[in-house]
């Protein structure tokens, strides 16, 4: 993983040692177990667990130096294992295969790795919740196409942003879950020379569930789904970065991000305030995603079990969650300190002459007995006039002067449309849905 993108308790889980006491808190376990039911002495868990609680330092070096010779990581550790143990040790891995103590790691890894996630998603939802509820009120337009529609909130804008991250928090919820299993099997997952009841004592040992089936491996749909909702979460953190670079635009200006005393937006541009860590989040989105594809195509392994997923799942594990979590971690900080101009916000509202208020004119000519063709008619037609002036004419004053419009409505019904307020009487059942409160 890129160092500038990682934090430091993500990348943890994922170093050599984390997943070498991974490994032999599996191979300690079943162990024990296997003592238990008497398939091998219980003074061989009793030893590896002796020498676990006097001398748990893992030498990463001396076990690849291993592995150079045997090529077989499994078999490295194992080795490296009974140099520290001892006799014992040879009763380590009875009748079980390599996969089972990868796949059960890499779902351990994985669970810790969704429990910061899950953490790196409450300090979201918190950020954004105080932004929406600071903003319930201050009022901007909406677009649709890009081009002015009607008003909104900047608050509507943020509760929207809690509403599909809370969902993706629910999505990651399930994720979780469904990872979270344990499979110590044997070759071809018959549990021929392992008995079930080993499976099901180191699964609650490392806080997991057993895998109803495996065949040599844990079955591969489980992590699709979790990346896939890593992916998601990215989609989504792409979202609320796009519509603050929206924002920041010269043109715009509505909101930026903050910019800290001493920073520089360009090497040869003095007023440059650029949008670096929105766009930097765009990137990190789409590498993100990207991750979830091959996480699909290892579903499809040959028959009981190939490892053309092994080499996928060193490179996705480690960097789909360090990346998202980095990335939910920048967006917390942007949200946080991004800054709001509500008297832009007003005066991009104003600038086209009053356009946004043009549904409300057409629904009330309808209810005063014109037809919605018609209404739409006499509405465009003076709407089109203020668009081609840049917003210099009124589209009040210029309702109030088409006499068909006259006709139908009254001069102060027609100013009573041009209300900001009136679209916004409906926010606090908005943010009641959104927030329970």
């Amino acid at each position: 993983m890129v160092p500038r993108y990682a934090r430091p308790a993500m990348s943890a889980i994922w170093e050599p040692e984390a997943r070498y006491r991974i490994w032999f808190e599996i191979e300690a376990h079943a162990a024990v177990k296997m003592g238990e039911l008497g398939v091998v002495p219980e003074s061989a868990g009793k030893a590896l667990w002796d020498w676990w609680a006097t001398n748990p330092v893992i030498d990463v070096a001396a076990i690849d130096a291993i592995e150079a010779v045997t090529k077989h990581d499994v078999i490295a550790f194992l080795d490296w294992v009974a140099q520290q143990v001892g006799p014992e040790a040879r009763f380590m891995h009875q009748g079980m295969t390599s996969s089972d103590v990868l796949d059960t790691t890499l779902n351990v890894q994985l669970v810790k790795a969704a429990d910061i996630l899950l953490a790196d998603l409450d300090d979201l939802l918190a950020a954004i919740k105080r932004r929406a509820e600071e903003h319930k009120y201050t009022p901007t337009i909406g677009r649709s196409h890009g081009i002015h529609a009607e008003p909104v909130t900047f608050g509507l804008k943020m509760a929207e942003a809690y509403a599909e991250f809370a969902r993706c928090r629910k999505r990651l919820v399930a994720a979780r879950e469904e990872i979270a299993t344990c499979a110590i099997s044997g070759a071809v997952g018959t549990f021929a020379n392992v008995d079930p009841s080993v499976e099901a004592y180191v699964a609650e040992k490392m806080g997991l569930e057993i895998e109803p089936v495996s065949t040599q491996v844990i079955p591969r749909d489980r992590h699709a789904m979790f990346f896939a909702t890593l992916a998601v979460i990215a989609s989504s953190i792409e979202r609320i970065a796009v519509e603050v670079r929206h924002l920041q635009r010269t043109e715009v200006l509505e909101a930026e991000e903050y910019f800290s005393p001493g920073q520089k937006g360009s090497s040869a541009m003095p007023h440059k305030r650029n949008p670096v860590l929105t766009e930097n989040l765009t990137g990190q989105a789409r590498m993100i995603r990207s991750y979830a594809f091959p996480a699909m195509e290892n579903v499809a392994l040959w028959h009981e079990r190939d490892i053309s997923h092994s080499s996928v799942e060193r490179f996705i594990g480690p960097d789909a969650t360090i990346t998202l979590d980095f990335a939910l971690a920048r967006l917390t900080g942007v949200i946080d300190k991004l800054l709001v101009y509500p008297e832009r916000m007003q005066k991009n509202l104003d600038r086209m002459g009053g356009l946004v208020h043009s549904q409300r004119v057409l629904l009330a000519l309808t209810q005063a007995g014109l037809t919605r063709d018609e209404s739409y008619r006499l509405v465009q037609r003076n709407a089109m006039k203020v668009w081609e002036s840049d917003g210099q004419l009124s589209l009040l004053e210029l309702l109030k002067a088409d006499a068909d419009v006259a006709k139908a409505l009254p001069a102060e019904v027609i100013e009573d449309k041009f209300n900001l307020d009136y679209h916004f009487k409906h926010v606090d059942t908005i943010f009641a849905r959104v927030f329970g409160n």
